[in-house]
């Protein structure tokens, strides 16, 4: 983890004099990321510092099945999550239709992706040690020594890094990664007093509601843009991370702040016209604004995650796969357009 925070730290460094050794790094779509964390008010030295070397990141323990690994920044502002090369390959092809429909949905549910690095750790021997031969090796030769350094091949790792959707986490009671199904959506809780963090799924939510309040109407029509938008490029598999933060009582209502409040909601639109076919929201007065929404007693942190499984052939032969092994039953792998029904379904029996 210690090479990994090095890596990334060094590959969003505009240049440096004395790179670090040990690995080789890269930054894809480096102009297209820097563009969207400006739009976002992100400076360049605050994503620099969260990344780098000065404190450890967090590992985030996730009930999520995939071989993913996953990470939070010192700070937990900023989450990472390691990729798969088809993974990064399907992002990269999506990027500027991502970036349009960011522009067209300011205040759009999806995770606002910071970057994606790639890092390949160098393998080396002791000095002295000689490397085996075999095919595609080589003997050391008489006399030659290796640099503990020397690089071999070495499997190429590759990060994203966006915007946490539970941050700031203080004061969150319960979190949530809702797909929509049955299957495999269950997390043992965490024995009461422990300090183990859990993010529990659909069936840990049954019986349960998220009271928004006015914002439902805005929160399932923008459910319904986002999907929408997920389905046109045959994207499934997503989650809607969700979380729950009682409110205290100087937290509720507009209060003081609703002409900040206003004025942040309707930047870069150019008419009320305009605002409402972006739909626009109030804003609240809070960090990580775009995934948090205000109810009447609770804050909650919304927003939706994991946007690079095409629904391939490997997703179509799985889809018939998991038909006949649960017979009756809902599962994640569905079409994009049943995937996206059925989650926006959910939203709306679990809202008031």
């Amino acid at each position: 983890m210690c090479l990994m925070q090095a890596g990334l730290w060094a590959a969003t460094q505009v240049s440096m004099d004395h790179p670090p050794t040990g690995f080789e790094l890269g930054t894809l779509a480096g102009p297209a990321f820097a563009r969207l964390r400006r739009s976002l008010g992100l400076a360049e030295e605050d994503y620099q510092a969260a990344l780098g070397p000065g404190r450890p990141y967090l590992q985030f323990l996730s009930t999520s099945k995939s071989k993913a690994s996953f990470f939070l920044s010192h700070d937990q502002r900023f989450f990472l999550k390691t990729l798969r090369s088809r993974e990064v390959q399907a992002l990269l092809t999506h990027l500027p239709r991502y970036v349009h429909h960011l522009q067209r949905h300011p205040h759009s549910l999806l995770a606002r992706l910071l970057g994606v690095h790639s890092l390949r750790v160098a393998r080396g021997k002791k000095v002295g040690e000689a490397e085996p031969s075999g095919p595609g090796r080589r003997g050391r030769r008489k006399g030659e020594t290796l640099s503990p350094l020397t690089p071999y091949s070495c499997p190429q790792k590759y990060f994203i890094v966006m915007q946490s959707v539970f941050y700031p986490a203080g004061r969150i009671s319960e979190r949530y990664d809702i797909k929509g199904c049955e299957v495999s959506r269950w997390v043992e809780p965490a024995p009461e007093g422990s300090l183990l963090v859990l993010v529990l799924k659909d069936l840990n939510f049954q019986g349960k509601t998220i009271n928004l309040g006015p914002q439902r109407s805005w929160f399932l029509r923008q459910m319904e843009l986002d999907t929408a938008f997920l389905r046109e490029l045959n994207v499934l598999d997503y989650s809607l991370l969700m979380a729950f933060q009682r409110l205290h009582e100087d937290e509720r209502g507009p209060g003081s702040s609703l002409i900040f409040r206003t004025a942040r909601s309707i930047r870069g639109a150019q008419s009320a016209e305009e605002s409402g076919a972006q739909n626009r929201r109030l804003l609240p007065d809070a960090p990580n604004a775009l995934h948090i929404v205000d109810g009447p007693e609770h804050r909650y942190f919304l927003g939706l995650v994991d946007l690079t499984t095409v629904y391939g052939l490997r997703k179509r032969l799985e889809q018939l796969w998991k038909t006949l092994r649960y017979p009756g039953r809902t599962f994640s792998t569905v079409s994009p357009a049943c995937y996206a029904r059925r989650l926006c379904q959910w939203a709306e029996a679990h809202t008031e």
